[in-house]
């Protein structure tokens, strides 16, 4: 059972920067999405960022211009490189990479990133 690990994620001030990574435990075959989710106390998870196998991006409208994900489909390896970090970015933040047959995502256990002065 191939596993991700997430890390990376603490305690920052705001206007800071980290960066989480997360790699696969094993080899993922047919990736063709990796991305990372959030989830704020009392909301529900939510679509941070995503990269597709072809190197096509995308970002929620809050993380544009401060956040940049990276992937490497031969590594099973995705990051989020996060600038500029505000109060409203503190959630607990999740990878996941999304097989294309069989159809299987897979989650990481979840990592969690604070912003706090």
């Amino acid at each position: 059972q191939v596993q991700l690990v997430e890390s990376g994620g603490g305690l920052v001030q705001p206007g800071g920067s980290l960066r989480l990574s997360c790699a696969a435990s094993g080899t993922i075959f047919s990736i063709y999405y990796m991305a990372w989710y959030r989830q704020a106390p009392g909301k529900q998870r939510e679509l941070v960022a995503g990269v597709t196998s072809g190197g096509s991006t995308n970002y929620a409208d809050s993380v544009k211009g401060r956040f940049t994900i990276s992937g490497d489909n031969v590594k099973n390896t995705v990051y989020l490189q996060m600038n500029s970090l505000k109060p409203e970015d503190t959630a607990v933040y999740y990878c996941n990479i999304r097989r294309a047959s069989p159809r299987i995502d897979y989650w990481g256990q979840g990592t969690q990133v604070t912003v706090s002065s």
